[in-house]
């Protein structure tokens, strides 16, 4: 093995039980640290921001300079393609992402794919820059939204709603959306081969909206074309470690696993470890999942949930991280303190 394949994460992702539990931390890079925050201003909005390499990149490097972090994730944003896709995104001040809302499947063909691919570029080149700054045993993770997640913002034009328009989809329109899911597909698929190309070691595919839906949808809309998106990279070459994160899935995530091929799956905040180690087989990956709130409240409310989570996957690999993003109010001395206690481990 050579390069980041001798890492502690990489070697977890590919099933090795290692000496402790890597750490990396959802939104690692973010509002929560001064240093971020400053940077942000340099830009003319949170587009710009992801579409300027030399933003981009160090925003990726911030966290690793303050904390004993083993993977970097690209600074970047799920929708992005949408953005690509030309479906108006715009981010508002304390609202978040707004669109244009995707009415028919055709409506994504606006833009032909070398177009899309032309747009998300300085992301690739944000990777190559990242590959060619850290050091070629440290890791650095690509990633995208799931199609599902993906379509939900497209469907109702923004975030924070019920998900309710594209829920009804599922079962008024099923075919349209089956429709709408696939192109996000075949969008995702190219935008994942271009940043394996350029350099990272690892995908995760964040499908943030897979909670609170019945059996029959979330297979429908979560795990076949997730199943579609790993079969589509897997058949184009792409061998990098892949990390399924579907939020809110609950009792789903052992389907999930199976059906999907993932190499790893993230779990959220609420999943139940005795029930992820009586589903699960032992071999599988699972990344996770201390509350984001810790990161707030620290002391003896942190430490004894990280002590809880490390010892309920002592027979499994395991990668920590939280169960959803940092907040912009957690306590960076919080994250030192996590991170500088599970380096000690080993």
């Amino acid at each position: 093995m050579a390069g980041a394949e001798c890492s502690l994460f990489i070697k977890t992702l590919r099933g090795e039980k290692t000496v402790r539990p890597p750490v990396w931390l959802m939104r690692q890079a973010g509002r929560y640290l001064p240093e971020y925050r400053e940077i942000r201003t340099r830009a003319k909005d949170f587009l710009d921001f992801c579409y300027t390499p030399s933003l981009s990149v160090e925003a990726t490097l911030q966290p690793l300079r303050r904390y004993p972090l083993d993977a970097a994730i690209l600074f970047a944003d799920i929708l992005l393609i949408l953005d690509a896709m030309d479906r108006g995104l715009r981010f508002e001040t304390g609202e978040g992402p707004v669109l244009e809302a995707l009415e028919r499947a055709d409506q994504l063909d606006r833009v032909p794919m070398p177009k899309i691919l032309d747009r998300v570029s300085p992301v690739m080149e944000t990777v190559s820059r990242l590959k060619n700054t850290l050091d070629p045993d440290f890791p650095l993770i690509g990633f995208a939204g799931s199609p599902w997640t993906v379509g939900v913002y497209a469907i109702e034009g923004r975030g924070g709603t019920d998900k309710r328009h594209p829920k009804l989809w599922a079962y008024q329109k099923p075919e349209e959306l089956d429709a709408v899911l696939a192109k996000i597909t075949d969008v995702t698929v190219e935008y994942l081969i271009n940043q394996v190309d350029a350099g990272v070691d690892a995908l995760m595919l964040f499908d943030s909206w897979a909670e609170n839906l019945p059996t029959n949808v979330f297979e429908r809309v979560v795990v076949r074309p997730t199943k579609d998106l790993v079969k589509k990279l897997r058949d184009r070459g792409v061998t990098v470690p892949i990390i399924g994160f579907p939020r809110g899935a609950g009792a789903m995530v052992p389907h999930y696993v199976a059906a999907t091929g993932v190499d790893a799956v993230g779990l959220d905040t609420g999943q139940v470890p005795e029930f992820i180690n009586s589903a699960l087989p032992a071999s599988v990956p699972v990344q996770g999942h201390l509350d984001p709130l810790c990161m707030i409240a620290g002391g003896n409310a942190m430490m004894d949930r990280t002590r809880e989570l490390i010892a309920a996957y002592k027979d499994r690999p395991f990668v920590f991280n939280l169960g959803h993003g940092i907040t912009p109010d957690a306590n960076p001395e919080n994250v030192a303190e996590l991170t500088n206690f599970i380096r000690s481990l080993g």
